[in-house]
């Protein structure tokens, strides 16, 4: 039975948990390892990249791996699809564009996303819909500098999210959440009176240092978000 890397993690998580290679002592290289679980040693790469994401091993330069004397548990948030997100729950998904324009980036904008002076940007605004109630308010920028291409996009039939997983990968991700209170222009969209509680989730994405974009996405009263570490 071929070994694969999910076999080679869980093993090496077993021998962790249970003391086996206590806190602090230094895992076998990917050599040895690859040749005592018979697999290839990408496979043992693999295993390892994940563990050290999780938290559970450390690996230094010229001082090897070593199991983390204190691992560090990571709540971890994806970037979903809010069209599965909607259809997940059994809804039907419903998507608007309410407005799109090419501007120079704000100065508030230049400066979370570290962009040069005079660059433009495409802001659209979007809703998303579950069996027809509102759901989420998406406001977003896209950096064309990054994205030229988005230029010639309209967005009518497919939303910003979707285009842009499928145009673009991401290498650092900025999430922030906060509560706030429905101004008039958002209460009108999400169907909920000026001054209701509402959920917002802020996220910046870049790809190997360029900034692809940023977008505010508004959630109506009762909104939960859930994530696993």
């Amino acid at each position: 039975m071929k070994v694969t890397y999910r076999d080679v993690k869980s093993d090496i998580l077993s021998k962790i948990t249970k003391g086996e290679w206590p806190l602090g002592s230094l895992v076998p290289n990917e050599v040895d390892l690859a040749e005592t679980y018979g697999c290839a040693r990408a496979t043992v790469n693999r295993a390892m990249r994940e563990l050290v994401d999780e938290g559970f091993i450390e690996r230094r330069r010229k001082a090897g791996t070593r199991v983390r004397m204190a691992p560090v548990r990571q709540a971890r948030f994806d970037i979903p699809l809010v069209r599965a997100e909607i259809e997940e729950k059994g809804a039907d998904y419903r998507y608007s564009l309410v407005s799109h324009a090419v501007e120079p980036a704000p100065d508030w904008l230049r400066a979370r996303l570290k962009l040069d002076a005079g660059g433009e940007v495409l802001h659209l605004v979007c809703m998303h819909y579950a069996d027809g109630d509102p759901y989420q308010y998406e406001d977003r920028w896209i950096n064309l500098a990054t994205l030229p291409q988005a230029r010639e996009e309209d967005f009518a039939e497919v939303g910003p999210n979707e285009w842009l997983i499928s145009a673009i990968p991401f290498s650092d991700v900025e999430i922030s959440l906060s509560a706030g209170l429905a101004d008039q222009r958002l209460s009108e969209y999400l169907g909920c009176a000026t001054g209701d509680p509402v959920f917002t989730v802020e996220r910046s994405t870049w790809w190997e240092g360029q900034a692809v974009t940023y977008v505010r996405l508004s959630h109506r009263p009762g909104h939960r978000l859930t994530t696993r570490y």
